[in-house]
């Protein structure tokens, strides 16, 4: 089936391949850490399994650049160890899996289908801000089972709750929300996501203020930009290949295999960060006790020996086992909320939209010292057309 063009002004750079195709890890520098970074798909899938090797219990260095510097406190379950993870997950499991509810689907469809109409009914849209980021703000209070109102305050937020140009910045604002939700709910329990937490019982124990924080912290830093940018790269990719849309509109029944391409090809998480308990030989490359290690997600997303044309978006990708949602017993929790998400898009674009046009964008770049990455956009505004 077809790749398209890009939608960027020129094809998103895979800055790993010559080091992927050379040998499995290669060093990269992070904030003046020399990290080694694995690339290849299969041993990216062993790594991610083999947590007593390369650890996530490691508070704030999971991610990179690591976020001592933007939180307060641990993420949870993600920067724990089995079987201390699992008992964690078990505890938020309930409300990620809340996407499979026939009645979850029908809001996330309606309010899909009334931003698009108003979209369409516009000159022109910003997608970033002014469309993306409501839906993914909105569908999160169903998530969550809260007040929808509450998403105002997260979209006054912004796109990154902790990022801004240049660095990190500290999510004080996320935190004193967090801090005023625990304590109301506290006080006057409901169904919602926050009351849970607080009835919540771990190891025999209810549990603790920063154990409920850093449940709440990962919930709106682990799915915010990496939904937005999906988005985005999706509108952003039909807008520069009408014919994809008019494929999808032949058979419905295609935009499966389609999101599942969206999500690998537009991977907007370069990477992940482990931690090595003992001194150890990652490929060759010697890693000190305490030191980390870095699953390229991003790398073993176009590794040709398992996705052919690996640079080249295909709609029809078959099969497709990227590493978009990690891989393992840490794999995403937010997954079935996102493929929701990015599923109901391109069916109501399907249903209401015969095109897009793009009128202006700013592409969004990953910079280190090591690489540059394409990542999407920090703005794109599009002209929908209405079916007739």
């Amino acid at each position: 089936m077809f790749g398209g063009k890009c939608p960027f002004g020129h094809q998103p750079s895979d800055p790993f391949k010559a080091k992927r195709e050379a040998a499995p890890v290669a060093r990269y520098e992070f904030q003046g850490e020399q990290i080694p970074m694995i690339l290849r798909h299969a041993e990216v899938r062993q790594a991610a399994k083999d947590w007593k090797t390369y650890s996530s219990d490691a508070p704030f260095r999971v991610p990179i650049p690591s976020e001592e510097e933007a939180r307060s406190m641990r993420q949870l379950p993600i920067e724990t160890d089995p079987p201390v993870h699992g008992e964690y997950r078990a505890i938020a499991e309930p409300y990620f899996q809340r996407p499979k509810l026939p009645e979850m689907v029908a809001k996330v469809e309606a309010l899909i289908d009334e931003l698009l109409r108003a979209a369409l009914a516009r000159e022109t849209t910003e997608i970033v801000h002014g469309f993306a980021l409501p839906i993914q703000a909105r569908a999160l209070t169903y998530l969550l089972d809260t007040d929808e109102r509450e998403a105002d305050t997260w979209i006054a937020w912004g796109v990154h709750v902790f990022r801004v140009r240049g660095g990190l910045k500290k999510g004080v604002e996320l935190e004193d929300y967090l801090t005023r939700k625990f304590d109301a709910v506290s006080q006057a329990p409901g169904r919602c996501f926050f009351s849970a937490l607080t009835q919540a019982r771990f190891q025999g124990r209810p549990l603790t203020r920063e154990e409920m924080m850093g449940f709440a912290n990962l919930t709106f830093a682990g799915g915010r930009d990496t939904v937005i940018h999906t988005i985005a790269c999706a509108l952003g990719h039909l807008a520069a290949n009408p014919e994809a849309l008019a494929y999808l509109r032949e058979d419905p029944k295609r935009i499966t295999l389609a999101s599942e391409e969206f999500f690998r090809f537009f991977m907007p998480l370069t990477h992940i960060g482990r931690v090595c308990p003992v001194a150890t030989s990652v490929h060759g490359e010697q890693v000190p006790s305490g030191g980390r290690v870095s699953l390229g997600w991003a790398s073993a997303n176009r590794d040709e020996s398992v996705f052919p044309e690996a640079d080249v978006f295909k709609i029809d990708r078959k099969p497709n086992p990227h590493l978009s949602f990690g891989f393992g017993e840490h794999l995403c929790l937010g997954a079935p909320h996102a493929r929701l998400l990015l599923r109901t898009l391109l069916q109501k674009c399907v249903e209401l939209v015969d095109g897009m046009e793009i009128v202006s964008a700013e592409e969004r770049t990953e910079a280190e010292h090591s690489y540059e990455r394409k990542l999407g956009y920090e703005s794109l505004v599009l002209k929908f057309r209405p079916r007739a």
